[in-house]
């Protein structure tokens, strides 16, 4: 009897240590000025860790008449860490945000099945008056 009781310690200890990882946000943190509102341009590897790439079509650029601009940004962030990098990046005001998750599209190739990669847009609204200089270049 001693053996099984040894045993289900340690897998107690095991099932703690799973609960103590997991306990870690999901969520990437953003590093904040002193004043709490914008990201410094110093920090690239947070930045590169949201906001993934512009995305620069048809219909993007149709939005951007209107004062609205379309990025590609990391499946685990947020609109308020969007928000403070784009802020932070491009030195724009903000009001609103509208993010978008889209699933894979099949693809085939002969037999084989398989996926696109999942990905999460953001559409950034600015205040009127502003603008990003990277879609009219």
């Amino acid at each position: 009897m001693a053996l099984f009781r040894f045993k289900r310690k340690k897998e107690i200890k095991k099932k703690e240590e799973k609960k103590e990882i997991r306990k870690e946000p999901s969520t990437i943190k953003i590093a904040e000025d002193k004043k709490g509102k914008k990201l410094s341009k110093k920090e690239p590897e947070l930045i590169s860790k949201i906001l993934i790439k512009p995305l620069i079509t048809e219909k993007a650029t149709n939005l951007a008449v209107e004062n609205k601009y379309v990025f590609v940004v990391a499946r685990k962030a947020n609109k308020i860490e969007v928000k403070k990098v784009i802020e932070g990046l491009y030195g724009v005001q903000v009001p609103k945000i509208n993010i978008i998750k889209t699933k894979g599209k099949k693809l085939r190739y002969g037999r084989t099945e398989g996926r696109t990669k999942k990905t999460k847009k953001a559409i950034i609204t600015l205040k009127p008056g502003e603008k990003i200089d990277i879609f009219e270049k």
